[in-house]
């Protein structure tokens, strides 16, 4: 091996070394490494190797930035009227070829279609965003902490962020609310602080890192701007219940149980109804509170028939026997209650 190849292969060995030792991302050489070239060059006068020449380039990598926010799954996330911890999940990765910090954000559409079909018609309360602090995909109230921005993430890193909501009492079935979570470039520069929003470079390349921003416009993102969102949606699984109270007389002390009458001593059976409408979430905890008029005599001996059926319009005494009578109130509670579903409560009352 001649002079001239020996210090070629050394200068190459000096560079691939150099280009090692930047760590190697999916997203490319890390921004501020400086890649250094030197070329040698050899040759004779009159047959005499002359001394030696070498020269060097060396240039900075710049930073492209773009990061994605994306939701995790693909349908809207169920929730109940007064639901206090409604979770929605979203990934961020960062394909930048630096860490960053990501400032984040929750907004909501007002009307138009959510992300999942259906038409945006109400808000949402109190959205906080967290950071999956164990990792397991998950919410995990007490562990999970609360943040408004990721703290130097790393490039080719991701992060779970939950969106997580409180649902307004007094919603349908049906109502969707949908939410927006965003992103926004900004500075790794110090542990603990969110740095300040990242600006593109203009004009032509310089010496130092310059910054490329080359996110895109997917699902309605604005290209180029180091800013990024995604949405999801909340749709709302109401019960629908409804009651109905209704009285019928079982017998009079005069005719007896043909063609009774209400009149005094008269026994009349009050049958409460209540209804779930098909389709709706299942309704449990149901408690019913009757208190007697005063007109009345509550009956002992038949006591509170509970989770009846109703044939033709009319209550069947065909309950369990359970609930309670005291201080003038006739008191029970139902078995929960699926949609499409009736449940009763039964007693009885002599006209005074």
């Amino acid at each position: 091996m001649n002079k001239s190849v020996r210090l070629l292969a050394s200068a190459s060995v000096l560079a691939a070394s150099a280009i090692a030792a930047a760590p190697a991302f999916a997203a490319g050489t890390t921004a501020g490494t400086s890649i250094q070239n030197t070329v040698t060059l050899d040759y004779k006068v009159g047959g005499v190797d002359q001394s030696q020449l070498t020269t060097s380039d060396t240039f900075t990598v710049d930073r492209k930035v773009t990061f994605t926010v994306s939701e995790v799954g693909t349908s809207s996330t169920t929730v109940s009227p007064g639901q206090v911890t409604a979770v929605t999940t979203f990934l961020v990765s960062n394909a930048s070829n630096a860490s960053l910090d990501v400032a984040l954000a929750v907004s909501q559409p007002s009307g138009g279609t959510a992300a999942h079909g259906g038409t945006d018609n109400f808000n949402v309360t109190g959205p906080k965003t967290y950071v999956d602090t164990n990792t397991n995909g998950t919410y995990d109230a007490g562990t999970d902490v609360e943040i408004t921005y990721l703290d130097q993430l790393a490039a080719d890193d991701s992060k779970t962020v939950f969106v997580v909501v409180s649902v307004p009492l007094g919603r349908a079935t049906g109502d969707v609310a949908g939410v927006r979570l965003t992103g926004t470039a900004s500075e790794a520069a110090t542990s603990g602080t969110l740095g300040s929003t990242i600006a593109q470079s203009t004009g032509a390349n310089t010496s130092e890192m310059d910054t490329v921003f080359a996110d895109t416009n997917a699902s309605g993102n604005t290209a180029r701007d180091g800013i990024h969102f995604a949405e999801d949606d909340y749709t709302v699984l109401a019960a629908s219940i409804t009651a109905t109270k209704t009285s019928r007389v079982v017998s009079d002390p005069v005719n007896g149980t043909t063609d009774p009458k209400m009149i005094p001593g008269a026994v009349v059976e009050y049958c409460i109804t209540v209804a779930n409408a098909a389709g709706s979430a299942i309704a449990s905890g149901i408690t019913i509170s009757d208190l007697l008029p005063g007109e009345t005599t509550y009956d002992a001996a038949f006591g509170i028939k509970l989770n009846g059926t109703v044939t033709g319009g009319t209550c069947n005494p065909d309950g369990a026997s359970g609930g309670s009578y005291a201080s003038g109130t006739v008191s029970g509670s139902l078995a929960d209650l699926p949609g499409g579903a009736t449940r009763t409560l039964v007693f009885r009352v002599s006209v005074n």
